[in-house]
């Protein structure tokens, strides 16, 4: 991946450590976190930043603060949060899984062309949010964005102009990338993608129906 990309991903876990991202992203980097050790180190790098300045901040005095600890006293503890026990080869990070509530293999694909399936979750908070599963060698066809997508890789690979991106890579993309996408010979290669905005199909219209057709 370019430096571009590694600084806006490190923009994204920044926002992440902030609270401030939609559903639909935090569910992504929070996925993308669980599968790469080296970004988890810089997310807690962040928290302990972020501990720190909170420590330098004046305190601002609270009315009425006998009764507002009272009432803290008086309540009840919040349920503890069941989290469900790690699968034996699971693709899914827990983070997804408990998102969407099951598992690669229990993903009720669509196919949209050969070699290309699809699950739609929907549109959430302003965002298109899909899973998706290529074919070995799949080509998809060339395209540009109207804004912006992130895509994360959870199982095998794809190749593009920028790259290689493996399991718990994130690709994004914007209407400055115009690529194509090819899945490794080796495997399908299943992820998650986000987007703000339609994709939109380049190129010649026969290199366009080769594509969509898999040629």
């Amino acid at each position: 991946m370019t430096s571009d990309a590694t600084d806006t991903i490190d923009t994204l876990i920044a926002r992440y450590v902030a609270g401030n991202l939609p559903t639909p992203a935090r569910v992504l980097v929070a996925s993308h976190l669980e599968l790469k050790p080296r970004s988890r180190a810089f997310a807690r790098g962040l928290e302990v930043v972020a501990g720190e300045e909170l420590e330098h901040e004046r305190p601002e005095p609270l009315s009425d603060a006998k009764s507002r600890l009272a009432a803290i006293l008086g309540s009840q503890p919040p349920a503890p949060i069941e989290l469900p026990p790690r699968r034996a080869g699971a693709v899914f990070p827990r983070a997804l899984r408990d998102f969407v509530g099951f598992d690669a293999d229990e993903t009720p694909w669509r196919t949209r062309m050969p070699g290309f399936r699809e699950h739609e979750l929907g549109d959430i908070e302003g965002f298109h949010v899909s899973l998706f599963w290529i074919r070995p060698g799949r080509r998809i066809p060339t395209h540009t964005h109207g804004g912006v997508e992130l895509s994360l890789v959870l199982d095998g690979a794809f190749t593009d102009v920028h790259g290689r991106y493996g399991r718990g890579d994130i690709s994004i993309a914007d209407e400055t990338v115009e690529h194509r996408p090819t899945a490794e010979m080796d495997r399908p290669c299943i992820g998650m993608a986000i987007t703000d905005a339609p994709l939109r199909l380049t190129g010649s219209i026969p290199r366009r129906l080769m594509d969509i057709i898999g040629g």
